[in-house]
């Protein structure tokens, strides 16, 4: 009888959490492979066996946060009004934030120096906006938004909600701002103002 496989998804997935973790509280040289096998209750040949080293242990947790990052978007449930789906795809945007903060500097910040990650990771990356990114050409090509490059309006949306989601995650934000129907209202009046008066 085969020996049952200990170096599975699920081991995969703790190590690739913990990793997240590690470099989001204390920067990427919190993130020693010992420690990290020792956080999660395995042996650093786990590590190496399932990433091999600690590059490729970072490339792996870009790729898992925009993997659930893509499937939180592509999850979205379009009206066909686009302002509407460009808060909806704001605030996927903002729960996929929420959901795994320690992911969400190494995918959108250079918060590992000297990491770059391969151009099919990039593309890969690049996909997951593709929701956004057809919601406002589909908008601009029917002439409900105006006749701006739609590259423009994709980057303005985005750093809307990329501003308030990064003043959230570092607590940025007023006290007295209530976030989620504060949040949703700036998506909803950024959004309006790209449609053709």
């Amino acid at each position: 009888m085969p020996r049952p496989r200990t170096h599975d998804e699920n081991l995969r997935l703790k190590l690739l959490d913990r990793a997240g973790e590690l470099i989001s509280a204390d920067g990427p040289k919190a993130l020693s492979l010992r420690k990290l096998a020792a956080d999660v209750g395995t042996s650093t040949t786990a590590v190496y066996s399932l990433f091999g080293g600690k590059t490729d242990l970072v490339s792996a947790l870009f790729a898992e946060g925009f993997r659930r990052f893509g499937l939180r978007m592509s999850g979205v449930t379009l009206s066909g009004d686009p302002v509407e789906d460009l808060v909806r795809l704001g605030v996927a945007y903002r729960e996929s934030a929420l959901a795994d903060p320690h992911l969400y500097a190494i995918m959108f910040t250079k918060s590992v120096p000297g990491f770059e990650p391969a151009e099919e990771m990039s593309e890969q990356a690049r996909a997951t906006m593709a929701p956004l990114e057809e919601t406002i050409r589909k908008a601009v090509a029917d002439g409900v938004f105006v006749g701006a490059p739609p590259e423009v309006i994709v980057v303005s949306c985005w750093g809307t909600v990329h501003g308030l989601v990064s003043l959230e995650l570092n607590g940025n934000l007023p006290d007295a701002y209530t976030v989620s129907p504060a949040y949703e209202t700036a998506l909803r009046a950024n959004a309006s103002g790209w449609l053709r008066r």
